[in-house]
């Protein structure tokens, strides 16, 4: 028996088992993981999957009590490891950070120049996804910290963090009528198509919740992930559009004009969230507190401890 066979299993079952898609995440070969996952059957005198011939369906019975046996032993030599890093090495090594578009556009650079100033022998990382992805990357270790506002709070594997509140603001092209009213209605707005996020980011749902109370079906004629897609597509003409207050800046946007809607749209809250079980470097409490004053050292002792 060695680690290497245990976070086989561990990729196996993470990738519902699809030995093929196991094999991509890990970089190696598909013969070997299966050799590998047989040769410990053989070792311990059972059978860890199910199968339909070539084909891994699942796991045996005995096979649920193995994974969730790897999946410990792996978690805490990646804890050892965390460890030995710390001390080893306080002023090197890697921060990665799983984050939405507009989060990593719009909300880091500031938190992340300061960053570098502080650790400058520290490289950095940045996955962006949606919130699901993000909540995934962070569970399985891929990124030390996720930010997001929503996707964060449902994993048992995370410790989830309130960081920052945010608000939405309309986005128009120059001279629309639309930008003269005062104040501004969701009546007003649902006179004309809107290009917004899509319903997997951040914030749609306060939008689809706000015109659902108030009785109005808008015309939703573009939807997308990206903060700066949704803009593109205002600037075109293809409708006005409605994005995080902190995705406009009137210097690098200048064909747009903009009007506050955080009187229409409920706040939003993003978070950041750690894995569970593992203790953060000194960098990332370093880098969590940048984010947000509140998020000091005691806090996320507290949390962590829970």
């Amino acid at each position: 028996m060695n680690l290497q066979q245990l976070r086989y299993i561990r990729e196996v079952v993470r990738q519902d088992f699809n030995i093929s898609a196991a094999s991509e995440t890990l970089h190696t070969a598909q013969p070997g993981i299966s050799h590998q996952i047989k040769q410990l059957e053989d070792e311990l005198g059972i059978a860890i999957f199910d199968r339909h011939g070539k084909r891994l369906t699942g796991l045996t019975q005995p096979g649920r009590t193995i994974a969730a046996m790897a999946e410990r032993v792996l978690r805490e030599i990646e804890q050892m490891k965390a460890v030995s890093a710390e001390f080893a090495h306080e002023e090197t090594g890697l921060l990665s950070i799983a984050t939405t578009h507009t989060q990593a556009r719009y909300a880091l650079p500031q938190v992340i120049r300061q960053f570098i100033e502080r650790y400058p022998h520290i490289s950095l990382q940045i996955h962006q996804g949606r919130p699901d992805q993000i909540a995934q990357w962070v569970s399985r270790g891929v990124a030390d910290i996720g930010l997001a506002t929503e996707g964060l709070l449902n994993s048992a594997e995370l410790i989830a963090l309130p960081c920052y509140e945010w608000n939405h603001c309309l986005i128009a092209p120059p001279g629309l009528p639309l930008l003269r009213k005062q104040p501004l209605t969701l009546d007003d707005i649902a006179e004309y198509p809107i290009v917004t996020y899509d319903k997997a980011i951040a914030g749609r749902e306060r939008i689809d919740e706000a015109f659902a109370r108030r009785g109005v079906r808008p015309k939703i004629a573009l939807s997308a992930i990206d903060s700066d897609v949704i803009k593109t597509y205002v600037e075109i003409g293809l409708g006005v559009g409605i994005v995080a207050r902190m995705a406009f800046d009137p210097e690098r946007d200048p064909n747009l004009r903009m009007l506050d809607a955080s009187h229409l749209f409920a706040s939003s809250t993003s978070y950041v969230a750690l894995r569970r079980g593992l203790p953060p470097r000194e960098f990332l409490y370093t880098f969590m507190e940048m984010l947000s004053p509140r998020l000091d050292r005691a806090t996320i002792d507290e949390a962590t401890r829970r």
